[in-house]
């Protein structure tokens, strides 16, 4: 059977000096998917996957997963839509929930993609968002296929629509938190992956992210399966109950 592989991009918050944000490349023979996508991808893809024994980048993407549309998880997709269209000579593959992706374009993204002047006083051409991407829907009823990866989501306690992921390749499954409070549903939704991320806070009273000291109170057979991220600079991760993830490492799911 073949090795599915997990190399962290990013594992810190939105405010890290220490890390980059978190993301994460996932693979199977060939193949890979980004969840999430942050700046600069190309970058964080090559440091990470070099360090990890695997060197890609991102003609070797199948297509990038996004969570939710706050910039430390998908500001760098304006990289990858150009990068593609104009180096790759093809469309960037993303997928996302309706709800998120409602906001992409108008309210994310056509500030810097929508027109483009080649010449000074030329003509201004204008660009829409199915020019750059292929955009999948993701659907909480249903898996949706992207290259080798089946797709499940669900949505998180988050300021804005955000969703967790189980995603399922030869026959392993790696399930994503995203950013959420704490919600033991969602645990249990992810309760049957091989492989769990789970987003972690030093600070014990957060209700926009899941405070460490919560999660170390879930049974040793969920935790021995957990590994954490999106940590802040002061995060202790020597001294972590929990495994946490480190940039630039393979994991297999």
């Amino acid at each position: 059977m073949s090795e599915v592989r997990l190399i962290p991009l990013g594992v810190g918050d939105a405010f890290s000096s220490r890390f980059y944000t978190t993301g994460f490349a996932l693979g199977v023979d060939d193949s890979w998917l980004l969840i999430d996508c942050s700046h600069p991808i190309r970058k964080m893809l090559r440091e990470a996957s070099t360090a990890a024994g695997f060197p890609i980048d991102i003609d070797q993407v199948e297509g990038a997963a996004i969570t939710h549309l706050h910039a430390d998880h998908c500001s760098g997709l304006e990289d990858l839509g150009y990068y593609s269209y104009f180096v790759l000579g093809r469309r960037a593959r993303i997928a996302m929930h309706p709800r998120i992706s409602a906001r992409l374009w108008d309210g994310f993204l056509a500030a810097g993609m929508d027109s483009i002047q080649l010449e000074r006083d030329g003509p201004t051409h204008s660009r829409n968002l199915e020019e750059y991407f292929d955009l999948t829907a993701l659907d909480t009823e249903a898996s949706v296929q992207v290259g080798p990866f089946a797709i499940e989501c669900r949505f998180t306690i988050h300021p804005i629509p955000t969703t967790a992921f189980r995603i399922q390749t030869a026959g392993r499954t790696l399930g994503f938190s995203a950013d959420s409070a704490f919600d033991p549903e969602l645990i249990e939704w992810l309760s049957p992956a091989d492989l769990i991320v789970h987003e972690a806070t030093h600070l014990p009273e957060s209700k926009v992210h899941t405070p460490y000291e919560r999660l170390i109170t879930l049974p040793p057979s969920l935790r021995s399966k957990m590994r954490l991220t999106h940590f802040s600079d002061d995060f202790d991760l020597n001294a972590s109950l929990i495994e946490p993830l480190r940039q630039g490492v393979l994991y297999r799911v």
